[in-house]
């Protein structure tokens, strides 16, 4: 009998050799790149990711998730995508570290102030699902050369649209942030870290912030609505 055909990844690390995919090495290791999924998943992507009551970042749960997300997240959890990334950041066997995979679905003004992440990442990866966007700059990541001017640009900004891939090498001077958003902002992240005790840390973390946002989200988006355009935070 005939084994059925595997299905072709959703995402594939051989797409980031095409045309257009930019890298750069300052102000600090950095990869964008677009057209990174296939234009006939996105339906199904849109439809399976989960339905979070609150703003912000989460840890991957599958149960949380339609077969298609979590298909993805397999995906970009794949050592043959640390391979291919850490080769373009300049990170040697970037697969040995522990991957933490969080989604967002919505995010309040309080959320995207320049940072640079904590010291706990080797290095980060963002896959935006989002099948339109505003014609605004509100929301659009931007990947900075200081972090108290979210105007100074290290490299034009990128749209959170289907498809569109960043992923950046954590350094003392990665900052990234975004002008104050609130609504619908799919993505998923992948962080490569240091240790399995960070992952644990930042798990439990994360899962203590979905319920405090579930119960308290009016509060958070109150104080997110007097952010400034430049705030920042240490990590």
């Amino acid at each position: 009998m005939a084994k059925p055909d595997t299905p072709s990844p959703l995402f594939d690390p051989a797409r980031l050799d095409r045309a257009g995919t930019q890298v750069r090495n300052a102000p600090f290791h950095f990869l964008v790149a677009s057209g990174q999924l296939p234009a006939d998943a996105a339906a199904l992507l849109l439809e399976d990711f989960p339905k979070y009551a609150g703003a912000g970042f989460f840890p991957w749960d599958a149960a949380d998730c339609g077969p298609n997300i979590n298909r993805l997240i397999e995906d970009l959890t794949n050592p043959a995508v640390a391979t291919t990334v850490g080769a373009r950041l300049g990170i040697e066997n970037l697969g040995q570290y522990p991957t933490l995979v969080t989604l967002c679905r919505s995010l309040n003004k309080r959320h995207g102030t320049i940072h640079t992440d904590s010291r706990s990442k080797v290095a980060t990866a963002l896959l935006y699902l989002n099948e339109s966007w505003p014609d605004s700059s509100d929301g659009c990541l931007r990947l900075l050369n200081r972090i108290d001017a979210i105007d100074d640009l290290a490299a034009p900004e990128i749209k959170p649209l289907y498809g569109n891939f960043v992923v950046f090498r954590r350094a003392d001077n990665s900052f990234h942030g975004h002008l104050p958003f609130e609504g619908e902002r799919r993505v998923i992240q992948v962080a490569w870290l240091t240790s399995e005790d960070e992952k644990l840390r930042k798990t439990r973390r994360g899962r203590l912030s979905r319920l405090f946002k579930k119960l308290l989200g009016g509060l958070d988006r109150r104080y997110g609505a007097r952010r400034s355009r430049n705030a920042a935070h240490p990590d």
